[in-house]
Order: C-alpha cells, then sequence, then structure tokens
C-alpha cells in the first residue's frame, strides 16, 4: 500500500494555517483605542481604571521596559451580528513562540471586575455567546510591557533585567483591536484535524489506523471549499466523525491531564511582576473553568494564592469561588516550589508548615502531596520532612532533563536518609507545560518505564510563566483524547486522584534509594553568593529569634513576636524559590534580595538582643550567649554564662619565611606562599595535608558552559586551572583580637580581582578558621578553595537536611561521575577508620571531590575537597557577584562526624557577648550532643506551649533524655505542623523525656504548659 502520509501531513498543514484558522473570525470590526502609562511602578487597579487615557492606534508603539499601559478599547457589535458568537480580539503584539516572557494583559470590565488574561495564544474575550447586535462593549487592559530576555538564545547577556540599567525606548507594536465573529463550527474542524494529524504523525508505519486517519483527514480536505470555509466546514467535521469515535484500546495507557501553570515566584521578571502573572492566570482559569464543565485546574505554592487574596481581591473571589465548585484545587502543600538542595533543615520544615497551614487555614485542605515539577534535584533529607509534614507523595519533571544518566523508573518509593519511603511519579510527557500536542501524549505512553506493571502518568498540561495555563484549545483536545483508538486515554484529574489510581495499581514500586540528583544546572550551587550567603544567615538568625524569644517568654513573662517570625519566616521561604536561593535570576530579582535579606537581618537582631537582654538583666557580669545545639568554652547550648578561656594560641615565624601556628592541639603551617602546608593534629599524632601539596589554595578555572550560563558548569572546566600562588603580602594579621587567637594574613591579586585571606586559630580550638574576602571582578571564571588532604575514603559525607548523606569520591560509575558539582550545607566530612577530616562553611553550598594518585610513587591517593566561592556568568545577570564577597571556611583535622556537626553550628552560630546579673539556664537540655535540636520556639497557635525539633545526626542509633527547665502538664510527639500524632502522649518521667531515635530520625515534641 502506498503510504501517502506526508503528502496528506503537508496537506494538512498548509490548509489549517491559511484557510481553516484564519476563518475561525472570519469577520471583524476595529475597535477604538485610548491608552495611559503609569509614570513608575503598577499602580493599584482601581487607579489605573480612574486614570484618563490619551489616543491611540494599532500600529503605535507602546511599553517601555518594566512599564504598564492601561487600555482603553471600546466598540459597537454591528447589528447584522445578531444571534452569532462575538469575541474580542486583543493583541498587543504577542509572539507565540515566547509565551510566557513578554508583555502580557489582564482583562477588567470599567467597573473593575477582572474577566481573562491576554498572552500570545491566548488573546481572545467573549463578548456574547449570542449576539444582540448594536452592544456597546468597553474593556480595560492593565498591560506590563515585560521585556524578553530570553530572546531564543538563553546566555546573551542584557542589561534589561533591572529597571535600573533598563532603556526607556518602547519595546512593543499594537497588532490587533477589534471585534470579531466566532465561527464555533470552524474552530471544532481546527481541533478535529489537529488532533487526527497529531496522532497520524505518531502511528507506526505499518498501522491499520494510521490509513484510516490519513483517509479520513484527506477526504475532509477536500469537502472544504477553500474559498468558503465557513460554509463547508459541518460537511467537513462530519467526515471526521467516524475516524473520532473510534474507542481506545482496553490496554491503551491512561494519562492523568492536570491544568496547570508553572508560575515561576521570580526568575526574568521580579517578584512584584509575579503577582500580576498569578492574578493573570488564575483570571483566565477560573474564566475557562466556568465554560468547561471537566476541566480541572491545580495550582501550587501557597505563596501565590496569597499574593492573590492580598493584593487582588477581586481575582481572590473568583477563585475561592472556583475552588467551592471542586475544580480549581491547591496543591503541592508548600509555601513556595523551594530548591530542596540549599534550605536548611528547619527551613525546609517551614516550607510545609506555612504552605499546609495556608491551604487548611484557607480551605480546609491538608494536601498529602508534594508538587516540584521544575525544581533542581532533591536532597536525601526530604522524604521524611514529606512524611513528617502530613504528606504522601511527591511529583517532579525535572529529572528528566538530566544529561548523562536516564533515570530508571517513573513511579516507585523514594528512599531517604532515615529510612522514610514517598510514592515518587515523574510524569513520562516529559513537561511540566504539556499543550495536549498528539507528540507529547504518545511520548508519555512511549515513555513510561513502568508498562506492565503500572499504566497510569500524570501530565501537567497548560502555559507556565504568565502564558496563562490551560488553553480552550488543550481542553478541546483533551476531550477527543478521551477515548480514541491509537492513543492513550485522557481524562482530567486532580493530582490526588492520579496519586490514589497509580498508588492502587502500583502497590509495591521499586524503590531509589538517596539524593535525586539533577545531572544538570549544578552551578546553581554557587552563583549569587549574596543572595545565598543572606538566604544561610537568616535561617541562622531565625533559629536564635526563636530560641531567646521563647526562652524569654517562659522565664521573664515577655511577649513572644509571633507576627514579626511569622512574617519573617515567609519572606525567607519565599526566596527560596528554586531560580532565587539558586541564584539563576535577573539582576533585580537578586539585588532586592540582598536588601531584603539586610532588612531581616536588623529586624531578627533587635528580636535576639531584646531577648537576651531582658534574660540577662542589669549587672555587668560578662554573659556568652550560645544558641547552637551544643555547649561551647563551658557554656550550655540555649543557654548562657560565663565563658571559661583557654590557653592562648602561639604564632612564631620560620627562618625561611614561613608561619607556624600552635594552640596545643593543632599545628598548621603557613609557607611563604600564604599556602597550608601542615595542618597536624597533635592529640592523634596525623597530619591532614597531603604531602607535596598545599592547602588552602585558591584556584580559577574558566567557566563558560554549553548553555544556561547562571545555572551550568560542565565537566569541562576542570580542563583548564590557574592555582593563585603568587602572594601579594604574607605576615601576622594586625587586626587579630586580644584573646590569644593567632593569624596569619594573606593577600593576593590575580586577574581584576584581590583576594584577602586570614587564618586564624584560637585558644582550645580544633579548628583552622579561613575567612577570605575577594574584590571578584572576573567574567566567566570560577573560583575554588582546595584542600588536598591526607585520607584514603571511597566516600565522604555532606550535611544536608536532618542529616548527612554520603557520595562517592571515586567515579567506578557514570552516576557517580556525573556527580562533579554537589550540595552540602554547614560541613563536608572524609574519614579513614579512626580518624577524620572535616571542612565546615558559614555560606557556601557547591563543592567537589577528586582522588589522585599521589606522585610519590608509594602507591597512597590524595582527596582533594575544593568549596566553590564565586562564578562570573552573564546571563541573566550580566553583574553576577561583581564586588566583595566574605566567607569563612574552617578545616578540622581529626574530626569525627560529631565533631564536623558541632563545629558548623559553631561557624554559624557564634556566640553573643554581653553582659548582665548572671547566668541563664536553658529552656531544654538533651544528654546526648549526637541528638541535635533544630529548634525550639513557642507554638504557632500561640497557646504558650513549647516546641522542640531534633534529629539523630550521627547516622546511627541514640538513646538520650530530655530535660525542660519549665513546667509542662505532658509531653505530645506532633507533625510538622504541631499536630498531635495519633498515641504519642507521654508525661514527663521526673521531669525527664526519654527519647530512642534510628538513624537520622526527626521528632517534633510539644510540651503543653498549665
Amino acid at each position: 500500500m502506498h503510504d501517502d502520509r506526508g503528502l496528506v501531513e503537508a496537506r494538512l498543514k498548509r490548509v489549517l494555517d491559511e484557510r481553516v484558522r484564519p476563518a475561525v473570525h472570519p469577520v471583524s470590526v476595529p475597535m477604538r483605542i485610548a491608552v495611559w502609562e503609569a509614570p513608575g511602578e503598577p499602580v493599584p487597579v482601581a487607579e489605573g481604571l480612574a486614570a484618563v487615557p490619551g489616543p491611540a492606534a494599532v500600529g503605535d508603539r507602546w511599553g517601555r521596559p518594566w512599564g504598564t499601559s492601561w487600555f482603553t478599547v471600546t466598540g459597537t457589535v454591528p447589528a447584522e451580528w445578531a444571534g452569532r458568537t462575538v469575541e474580542a480580539i486583543l493583541d498587543l503584539g504577542f509572539d507565540e513562540n515566547m509565551t510566557g516572557f513578554q508583555c502580557e494583559g489582564l482583562v477588567y470590565r470599567p467597573d473593575g471586575t477582572p474577566v481573562k488574561g491576554l498572552n500570545p495564544r491566548n488573546h481572545w474575550v467573549r463578548v456574547a455567546a449570542s449576539a444582540e447586535g448594536g452592544e456597546e462593549v468597553e474593556y480595560r487592559v492593565e498591560a506590563a510591557s515585560n521585556p524578553v530576555l530570553l530572546d531564543y538564545h538563553p546566555f546573551l547577556p542584557t542589561r534589561l533585567g533591572d529597571i535600573e540599567t533598563s532603556h526607556s525606548d518602547p519595546l512593543y507594536r499594537l497588532a490587533r483591536m477589534d471585534l470579531a465573529v466566532f465561527d464555533e463550527t470552524v474552530w471544532q474542524l481546527v481541533m478535529d484535524l489537529e488532533v487526527l494529524g497529531e496522532l497520524m504523525a505518531e502511528l507506526p508505519v505499518e498501522s491499520a489506523r494510521r490509513y484510516e486517519i490519513v483517509r479520513a483527514v484527506d477526504r475532509a480536505l477536500d469537502a472544504i471549499d477553500l474559498q468558503d470555509v465557513n460554509a463547508t466546514a459541518g460537511r467537513a467535521r462530519s467526515l471526521l466523525e467516524e475516524v473520532l469515535s473510534s474507542p481506545a484500546e482496553p490496554s491503551a495507557h491512561r494519562v492523568s491531564a492536570v491544568g496547570h501553570a508553572h508560575i515561576d515566584s521570580a526568575w526574568l521578571w521580579p517578584l512584584r511582576e509575579t503577582v500580576r502573572k498569578v492574578a493573570r492566570t488564575t483570571s483566565n482559569m477560573t474564566a475557562l473553568l466556568e465554560e468547561e464543565p471537566d476541566f480541572v485546574f491545580a495550582m501550587s505554592q501557597a505563596q501565590q494564592w496569597a499574593w492573590i487574596k492580598e493584593h487582588r481581591p477581586e481575582v481572590w473571589t473568583k477563585v475561592v469561588a472556583a475552588f467551592h465548585d471542586g475544580r480549581f484545587v491547591p496543591t503541592g502543600g508548600m509555601w513556595v516550589e523551594a530548591d530542596t538542595n540549599m534550605p536548611g533543615s528547619e527551613a525546609m520544615a517551614r516550607q510545609f508548615v506555612h504552605g499546609k497551614r495556608f491551604f487548611i487555614d484557607e480551605f480546609g485542605v491538608d494536601n498529602e502531596e508534594a508538587w516540584l515539577p521544575d525544581t533542581f534535584g532533591f536532597a536525601a533529607g526530604l522524604p521524611q520532612i514529606i512524611k513528617a509534614a502530613g504528606s504522601k507523595w511527591l511529583l517532579t519533571q525535572k529529572i528528566s532533563w538530566s544529561q548523562v544518566n536516564r533515570f530508571p523508573h517513573h513511579t516507585f518509593q523514594w528512599e531517604g536518609i532515615d529510612g522514610t519511603r514517598i510514592f515518587t511519579h515523574f510524569p513520562p510527557v516529559d513537561t511540566y507545560n504539556c499543550a495536549m500536542k498528539g507528540s507529547e501524549i504518545a511520548h508519555a505512553a512511549k515513555n513510561f518505564k513502568d508498562k506492565g506493571v503500572a499504566r497510569h502518568s500524570l501530565a501537567p498540561t497548560g502555559w507556565g510563566d504568565g502564558g496563562g495555563g490551560t488553553t480552550r484549545e488543550m481542553v478541546a483536545k483533551a476531550a477527543r483524547l478521551r477515548d480514541l483508538e491509537g492513543s492513550p486515554r485522557v481524562t482530567w484529574e486532580t493530582p490526588v486522584d492520579f496519586f490514589e489510581k497509580a498508588q492502587a495499581e502500583y502497590p509495591d514500586p521499586p524503590v531509589w534509594v538517596g539524593e535525586l540528583y539533577l545531572e544538570l544546572h549544578r552551578a546553581t550551587l554557587t552563583s549569587q553568593a549574596g543572595t545565598k550567603q543572606g538566604n544561610r544567615r537568616s535561617e541562622h538568625l531565625l533559629r536564635e529569634a526563636e530560641l531567646w524569644a521563647a526562652t524569654a517568654s517562659v522565664r521573664t513573662g515577655s511577649p513572644y513576636p509571633y507576627e514579626e517570625l511569622d512574617r519573617i519566616w515567609k519572606t525567607v521561604l519565599l526566596h527560596q524559590f528554586h531560580d532565587i536561593l539558586p541564584g539563576s535570576s535577573i539582576a533585580w530579582v537578586h539585588r532586592e534580595a540582598e536588601a531584603t535579606y539586610r532588612r531581616i537581618a536588623g529586624e531578627l537582631t533587635a528580636i535576639i538582643e531584646g531577648a537576651q537582654d531582658a534574660l540577662a538583666g542589669e549587672g555587668g557580669t560578662p554573659l556568652l550567649f550560645n544558641a547552637a545545639p551544643h555547649a561551647w568554652h563551658g557554656v550550655p547550648a540555649g543557654g548562657a554564662r560565663v565563658p571559661v578561656p583557654a590557653e592562648g594560641a602561639r604564632l612564631t615565624e620560620s627562618g625561611d619565611g614561613s608561619y607556624v601556628l600552635d594552640n596545643g592541639l593543632l599545628r598548621i603551617v603557613v609557607d611563604t606562599r600564604g599556602l597550608v602546608v601542615s595542618a597536624y593534629d597533635l592529640r592523634a599524632g596525623r597530619e591532614a595535608v597531603a604531602p607535596g601539596t598545599p592547602a588552602n589554595l585558591l584556584q580559577i578555572h574558566p567557566d563558560f558552559p554549553n548553555m544556561w550560563d547562571a545555572w551550568d558548569v560542565d565537566a569541562f572546566y576542570r580542563n583548564t586551572v590557574t592555582d593563585l600562588t603568587d602572594a601579594d603580602e604574607v605576615g601576622p594579621d594586625p587586626e587579630a583580637t586580644e584573646d590569644g587567637t593567632v593569624a596569619v594574613r594573606i593577600t593576593r591579586s590575580f586577574g581584576a580581582s584581590k583576594a584577602v585571606q586570614v587564618l586564624s586559630l584560637r585558644p582550645g580550638s580544633r579548628r583552622l578558621d579561613i575567612d577570605t574576602e575577594v574584590d571578584w571582578h572576573e567574567t566567566e571564571k570560577f573560583l575554588k578553595l582546595a584542600f588536598p588532604l591526607d585520607v584514603h575514603a571511597e566516600r565522604y559525607a555532606s550535611e544536608t537536611q536532618f542529616g548527612h548523606f554520603y557520595r562517592a569520591t571515586h567515579t567506578n560509575t557514570s552516576w557517580d561521575a556525573a556527580k562533579f558539582e554537589a550540595c552540602n550545607h554547614r560541613f563536608v566530612h572524609m574519614e579513614e577508620p579512626g580518624w577524620g577530616v572535616a571542612l565546615v562553611t558559614d555560606s557556601t553550598y557547591g563543592h567537589d571531590v577528586t582522588r589522585q594518585v599521589r606522585e610519590d610513587g608509594d602507591g597512597g591517593t590524595t582527596t582533594t575537597l575544593r568549596a566553590s566561592l564565586l562564578r562570573a556568568p552573564r546571563f541573566p545577570d550580566p553583574e553576577t557577584d561583581q564586588g566583595v564577597h566574605r566567607f569563612r571556611h574552617s578545616l578540622v583535622p581529626g574530626a569525627t562526624i560529631e565533631d564536623a556537626v558541632r563545629e558548623g553550628y559553631r561557624v554559624n552560630l557564634p556566640g553573643r557577648e554581653t553582659t548582665g546579673a548572671g547566668e541563664v539556664a536553658p529552656l531544654l537540655t538533651v544528654d546526648d550532643d549526637a541528638v541535635v535540636v533544630t529548634a525550639l520556639k513557642l507554638a504557632d497557635d500561640g497557646s504558650g506551649d513549647v516546641v522542640v525539633r531534633f534529629h539523630e545526626a550521627r547516622g546511627g542509633r541514640a538513646k538520650a533524655v530530655l530535660t525542660p527547665d519549665f513546667d509542662a502538664v505532658d509531653v505530645v510527639a506532633t507533625d510538622l505542623l504541631e499536630r498531635p500524632l495519633e498515641g504519642a502522649v507521654a508525661d514527663p518521667v521526673d521531669g525527664e523525656v526519654p527519647v530512642e531515635l534510628r538513624p537520622f530520625e526527626l521528632r517534633t515534641l510539644r510540651f503543653r504548659r498549665g
């Protein structure tokens, strides 16, 4: 049989493009246009509606970068259109290829009622289903002239990414403002032909079904009078009825379509613009829900719901009504779709606390699914956090982007570091912006890796990032694919509907243990150092603020700052969004983020100091407040006491110009280049630095990835490296403190930049502190800090949420080799049996570990650990990281994993010195350092109960006793939202609470006060 599919496909494309689609709106009349441009930032809706516009016309240029133009469009429906469907076509100058990344609009009626959003693939507004003729039509359009930054080529530097550096020339040209007749029959014909044409293209050459479709489409095209499409569309449709009504095979794959609009909370636009993007999209979706009874739309990110409620109450009213109809569904249960690699333990927990609580309080919905389609990989500590929040499912899609290894499952159990398993699904459609194309749906079925044991997958369907969400065309296609031979069956369902079906049919799926590492976007662990430091600092300030405010409230009756802490937590959580914290947003976003972190630091410091003043009382006794979870200098965790001084350290200069720092525990040798050539553990008699290789070595690489500058670092960056060994100056630090600390100061110049390092050894300390200040003015470079270590280890530990995770030091497999840049929180640790080394950091996340055979020929290996400090990508922020940065790292020779945990907290939570009346006792003590308290706070419900969250941090079993130093009626185990767990009430035994924990187990206890 002759295969004429190609000819039919070519014919179909031309007829659709040139004749049928234009006939959807066969006649039109122009509308009158006027415009008012807001002079600065967006104005409230009422102000925009009340503004007096000036004349405008189709073809006019409009919209400076980041500006807002309020268009008034008016018209009269011609009398001869009576009985016909009429729509307004409002084209602001759209480019379909840039959906979600250009100008957008929100249409209002003159009274301020929102109608729907305007986007490149959705620029119609229904005026009347059956016009009377003669109606006067008036709309107001709030149009945002956001610049196109992606511009088909996602690594071109641009100054348009910040309103402060943008030009003021108009970006867009009005393309069309018309009233038009909408021909429903022609539009339905377009949908018929598109679905069949797309299905035809996916069917096998030998398929009889394909030939049926080819012939049916050919006959339908024959039936169309190309000079009078509107009169002949019905006849063409009738010739397609039979082929469209043939049912799918019983074994066909099932696709759960979920209406979706992935809206980045900031990315190529600032936060304030996301508020408007959300309003436009939700207006679109509430309008579509009114027209399409089968359609279901799900929206994640409680922050975005909260924005609508706060900023667009007129839109919120429609959203709430659609929710009560059961088809506008909250999903995900997180404050934002956060990065999950870098947020700390408590921050990751609070993402769920604040997200779930918002949906519970506003709608009574307790989400059981985590919804993170675009997040850049998943930390191994996440499963138990999901479970501890009362959830049990996870959805993501991004792992399909991995460059080297294809993930072996689409539906599976994901096991975290403590053994918790979460039922997880990766949509095989391989996109979170599914448009219901035949190619996408066919790909989902072909790609699904769990065939034979499961047949359900999910397809997030709709344009994201301001593209307007799901379209009426997608809904129409889904209706045709509900039960169509040759295609998977498509049904609109909620995420809960999908997960319940998927889990029921696949009760024993395969298990994946450990992190879900994305083999892409590794540079997001380093880009925008200021944002990352702001996040880390804010997390620890919040810990301090809660701890000391709770202690002061219980001890002195001081008011607990519930509202301030709630607001600040939500701000920090917002900035953990997966394009803010990872450093992949425009300059405007990061400029504002750093300013926000500075403001937060001031607010939290005021809370901390106020609480400490209340606790210390009046007096001149020197006190050290210790917010870390372990005792320090004789000061208990969570308390204050006079610090116990240690014997001072010594600094000596050798005859060759090198310096020796010695405090009786460590002996550090710094050579004339300012490099550490020895870090000797005096207690163990063991050298940490590999022979013949200097540590504290700054190294710089060229860094020009193949794509996605701020996101990616490619493995070939290692091919070229420059060791920064030349020093401008090496000598004793003139600013060394008088508490017995000794320090060496090193100054280096390289390229257009300068680095100043201070290497300090404190009395009684087992760590070498390395403070690095870099005045960074490089472009497309990558700066690392290297520590070649004399440790033979096949794996090393990186801190993650509520524990640590092991990665290989070797590259035995492609999976190991792909992890050439990885994430840590406060520490990285490696050891041989009985002795180890830790590198602790106060603000960096990215690192790499490699092994090399030593050149001395003894068969030994050097394991080199490098912290990633700075990058200099040019897109989307051409000035990324330019300027002064300060980092602290600490090398801890002889460290156990417990030492690494302890020193990590000490570096990030240094003691605060003050004076007062005397000792401040902790509210709670723990008798085992392996049990780490991550939060001590008052209960969020205002009851005054004390909430304590803790986990086993060593990776083994632990038995510990928690002793509260306040009156507690009883103790209740709770989930993260502080809700009692069933059967989990226990009375303290003689005022003590014994606990037994499995490795890395997370617990939350609520001490109820009388």
